[in-house]
This record gives C-alpha cells, sequence and structure tokens, in this order.
C-alpha cells in the first residue's frame, strides 16, 4: 500500500492496518505521510500500529518514530486488555479508530486503554466520538463502552479513554437515507486548567447567536464548564450537537488556540454545525469517512446520504476496495429535498464473519 495517495496521512495507515488484522493478511506500507512537513511516523501513528499489532498476536517491522514503510504481520486477533500510549497529545479518538474494528473480530470481549489527546486538534474530540459516532456505529451492531477517566490536551496529553468492546458474529447493513428534520441542539463549551471560566461562556453565547440565524424555532441547550479535577493540563474548546427527527446526529465543534479570541473559536465550531446541516445528508462530514470500513466489512448493501464527499472518504474508499471484495458507488441525490451537493454512498459489503462464533 502507497501510504502518500490521496489524503496521504494516517488514515492511510489506520484503515490499512485494522484490515490487515481483521483479514489475516500480511501487509507492507511504503511512503508513509511522505508528502507532510514531518514525513514517517509520528509517536501517535506507531502506538496505533502496535495496538493493532498487540490486539492480533502480530509481528510489526520498522516501528519506529520517523519510519516511511513497515510491515505488518498479523496473527489470531485475542480478547483481553490492551493498551496504547503515544505519551503526547496524540488522539486518542484515533486510537480507538483503529483497534475498535480489530477487537470485533476477537474471541471475546476487549478492554481497550488509550492514553493521550482527548481533546486534540485535527482529531475527533472524545466527546465526538462518544456522542455521534458511537450511536451510529452501534446501527451496524457494534457495542462498545467507553468510560472517560481523565481528558488530556496538547501539547501534554495525559488523557485517558477505556473502551470495552464486544465482539460480534458479523456486522448488518445500514441504511441513512432520510433526513428528516432537526430535532434538538445542544452541547459542551468547556475550560481547563488554568483558563478563566470567561473564555466558556463566551464560546456558547456566540455559538448559539449564530445557530440562531439560522434555526429560530429551536431551544439551543450549550453547557458551559470549568474543568478541574478530570483533566490533565490547560485547554478550551466546544462542540455542539443536533439530532434529527430519523436519528441522524451531526457536530460542529472548535478548540481554542493561544490568540484567538474564544468567539471565534464557538463561531467556528457553530458554522461547522450549520455547514453540515445544509447539504441535507444524514452524516456530517467528519463521520462520513469513520463508517467506510463497516460498510465494506457488513453482510449486505448499505446506503448513506452525505454532503460533499470528503478525501478522507475517498481514501478510505480506495483502501477498502484494494483490501476487501467490497464495492463501492457513489451517486449525487436527485430527491426534492437534495442539495447540489448530496450524495449516496452505497456499498456492497462482504460480510467477513468472526471465527469464534
Amino acid at each position: 500500500m502507497d501510504g502518500s495517495i490521496m489524503e496521504g496521512g494516517g488514515q492511510i495507515l489506520r484503515v490499512t492496518a485494522a484490515l490487515s488484522c481483521i483479514n489475516g493478511a500480511s501487509i507492507r506500507i511504503h511512503k508513509i505521510r511522505a508528502g507532510r512537513s514531518t514525513p514517517g511516523l509520528r509517536p501517535q501513528h506507531l502506538s496505533g500500529l502496535e495496538l493493532v499489532r498487540d490486539i492480533c498476536c502480530g509481528n510489526l517491522e520498522g516501528g519506529t518514530v520517523g519510519s516511511t514503510e513497515v510491515t505488518l504481520t498479523p496473527g489470531k486477533i485475542k480478547a483481553g486488555k490492551h493498551t496504547a500510549d503515544p505519551q503526547t497529545a496524540g488522539s486518542v479518538g484515533l486510537l480507538l479508530q483503529v483497534s475498535l474494528p480489530c477487537a470485533l473480530y476477537a474471541d471475546g470481549p476487549s478492554e481497550l486503554c488509550l492514553k493521550g489527546g482527548t481533546n486534540a486538534d485535527m482529531a475527533p474530540q472524545i466527546d465526538y466520538t462518544i456522542k455521534v459516532f458511537k450511536p451510529i456505529v452501534e446501527k451496524f451492531g457494534v457495542h462498545f463502552d467507553c468510560d472517560l477517566r481523565m481528558r488530556g490536551y496538547y501539547p501534554k496529553g495525559g488523557g485517558e479513554v477505556v473502551a470495552k468492546v464486544n465482539p460480534v458474529s458479523e456486522l448488518s447493513p445500514v441504511t441513512m437515507t432520510e433526513r428528516g428534520t432537526i430535532t434538538k441542539i445542544y452541547g459542551r463549551s468547556f475550560v481547563a486548567g488554568v483558563l478563566p471560566y470567561k473564555l466558556a461562556k463566551d464560546m456558547a453565547t456566540t455559538a448559539t447567536r449564530v445557530i440562531r440565524r439560522e434555526i429560530k424555532d429551536l431551544y439551543i441547550n450549550i453547557q458551559t464548564l470549568q474543568e478541574k479535577d478530570m483533566a490533565c493540563g490547560s485547554g478550551n474548546g466546544i462542540i455542539i450537537i443536533a439530532e434529527s427527527s430519523t436519528g441522524c446526529i451531526f457536530a460542529g465543534s472548535a478548540l481554542g488556540k493561544k490568540g484567538v479570541y474564544a468567539d471565534k473559536v464557538g463561531f467556528e465550531a457553530a458554522e461547522m454545525l450549520l455547514r453540515n446541516i445544509r447539504h441535507n445528508g444524514c452524516v456530517d462530514e467528519f463521520l462520513q469517512d469513520q463508517l467506510i470500513l463497516f460498510m465494506a466489512l457488513a453482510n449486505g448493501t448499505s446506503r448513506i446520504r452525505t454532503g460533499p464527499v470528503t478525501q478522507h472518504t475517498q481514501t478510505a474508499i480506495h483502501v477498502a476496495e484494494q483490501l476487501t471484495q467490497a464495492k463501492f458507488t457513489v451517486t449525487k441525490a436527485e430527491d426534492e429535498n437534495a442539495s447540489n451537493d448530496t450524495y449516496i454512498i452505497e456499498c456492497q459489503g462482504v460480510g467477513v464473519t468472526n471465527p469464534h462464533f
């Protein structure tokens, strides 16, 4: 697998490693993150690969920080307790992304102890994983619990999440093609560590005002919180979630950075949410690519209505088609509710079964 194609980053590694583990087939990935400013494996990527290696009692060659080529030779996927700790603020959500699919095909329940950044930039916040990803992926027949023990922020990390995963015999296909109406908007605006509580209020106030301009008839409930005991380090951020009458869930989120005003952070999250509601799809731009692997593994045809198809999604489809017999088609949605940017992703899944059932 050429690690520099399309999205060209950690995502190719995650999808490839998970499918290698599930298929029990050895894989060599070269030109890893070749186009990035710091090419090769970063600590969080290495940690994810080591976690997969441990779950499948496999062998990993080239597993060092900075390496641009690795070979993963999987063994038998085994249940039990597995730990990953990049010792940075590398994303806990991305560690779950690579390990959860593997644990589904184990011979019993797994406990994944994942450490690092829970609310990190360029990755799903753990709140997104629990509130958006989890309920939707459970439609495929996945069952897991996510216990958030400690939040960790850039640059130190120090966060900890324990995911308890039950194995499946096989995954069921999912159809999500009816968006329905937005029925609920709520969220969480937080500060942690030394940052003043006022930042949380400012982010929430701005976000609420921006959403109100477009969605006038719903109560918007954004909690403001100052995290004390449950946080390692300092940070601020916001996540806003919208639910629809048919069970679709969308989110917009943003994290504070040094020198960025709190109201700008609130504005960014609100705009992101609205953008993902406007296209009349059933999943947001961040869930899209996370569902591709499950669609490929499911036994039957899945159909999911989306907004513009992201490069991450195109990359996940490419890798899934290379490494499985799954077949994807992406077509423009033509119904009366569709905008110019509404698509249907359809997949004939391969129906991978768990040999332990």
